[in-house]
């Protein structure tokens, strides 16, 4: 017994020896190229459907060359200070925003996201609101779809803004949660969709995996090109499957793809029309050069969508004379839009809730 604990000891001191060593070679060489951005997944049953929804109640930081960002969680897991009861206050206005890391706020400060601005804007121009942040890093239009008909009609909203960003696209079809029948109408394939999920639930609940996310390069560099590599591998895999569809489009969206997103879209907003919500769909720019932006919409997705909104926020003419001027996206790390962008987005989408409100009024 004697020997076995001296054994274990030994492996202890020499596995921990190593792992200093790599930590310093890597800071030495990597540290402005790794980003220390830790997910906190974990399971949630919305309706008959098991997605993705950050972990509540947590506190944790953001690192890249750019800066170092907090992010707090409420005990349903957004990213608000505050819990939101399902019944909304009387004479308050309610506004879920919907979308991915970008708009969770990644790189961005928590009172800085456009869901926070856009709560500040109409709070100082005299709108009794509350803006419930239910972004979530990696989410598709299908997971948000699915999140509001099962777990934010609940809320009782009176708005939800949609965040689209490009890589909805591939996203849509890479969850494998809903497909296009050949009458193009969407099809339920599964209800389960968690990647990466049970992992993490593991390994957060070993000691000090939570500081070593946060503070580690070296352990951020093992599991970013792990996460990495499974992602690519569901990537390829979605490909494969609507191979038959691939018809590439002057913006790189197949015509299947567009066609899901579409379908996805409408849905979403014959669901708020039927509950009396108003849908605003929010272009979240694509990185297009240094400074530079250009829309996450193609020409027929937008073609097919424009008339199943009731505002919608394009981010060409929104930042345009900003282009080559301002920072429009964090220049390092996994370059999300900044906080400069998120402040125009935010004040857009207050200002277009604003005309809404008043026109019913």
């Amino acid at each position: 017994m004697k020997n076995f604990f001296i054994n274990i000891t030994i492996v202890f001191v020499t596995f921990l020896s190593l792992f200093i060593i790599a930590e310093f070679i890597v800071r030495a060489l990597y540290k402005d190229e790794t980003v220390l951005f830790p997910r906190y997944h974990t399971n949630a049953q919305y309706g008959q459907f098991t997605l993705r929804k950050i972990r509540p109640n947590s506190v944790f930081r953001h690192t890249s060359k750019d800066g170092s960002w907090k992010f707090t969680t409420n005990s349903q897991g957004f990213r608000n200070y505050k819990d939101f009861e399902y019944k909304k206050p009387a004479q308050v206005i309610r506004i879920i925003s919907l979308g991915d890391s970008h708009t969770q706020g990644y790189e961005v400060r928590q009172n800085y996201t456009f869901s926070a601005i856009m709560e500040k804007y109409l709070k100082t121009n005299g709108y009794n609101v509350e803006v419930i942040n239910a972004g979530v890093s990696g989410f598709s239009t299908t997971e948000e779809l699915l999140f509001l008909e099962n777990e934010g009609i609940k809320y009782n909203p009176d708005f939800v803004v949609l965040g689209f960003y490009a890589n909805d696209f591939q996203d849509n079809i890479k969850t494998g949660l809903f497909k296009l029948d050949e009458e193009g109408s969407l099809v339920i394939q599964k209800k389960l969709y968690i990647p990466g999920v049970k992992i993490q639930n593991f390994i957060y609940a070993i000691p000090f995996v939570k500081w070593l996310s946060e503070n580690s390069y070296f352990y951020s560099v093992l599991f970013n090109n792990t996460w990495n590599y499974f992602k690519i591998m569901r990537s390829k895999k979605a490909s494969e499957k609507v191979i038959e569809y691939a018809i590439p489009t002057k913006e790189k969206f197949s015509n299947y793809q567009t066609a899901l997103t579409s379908a996805l879209i409408q849905r979403m907003y014959k669901f708020c029309y039927e509950n009396n919500i108003k849908l605003i769909i929010m272009d979240i720019p694509r990185k297009a050069g240094k400074n530079k932006i250009k829309t996450s919409f193609s020409d027929i997705l937008f073609q097919n969508i424009s008339s199943f909104s009731d505002g919608f926020i394009l981010s060409e003419p929104l930042l345009s004379d900003y282009n080559g001027v301002a920072e429009l996206h964090r220049p390092h790390g996994h370059m999300h839009i900044s906080e400069f962008t998120h402040t125009l987005l935010g004040v857009a989408g207050a200002k277009t809730i604003s005309v809404i409100i008043q026109k019913v009024k």
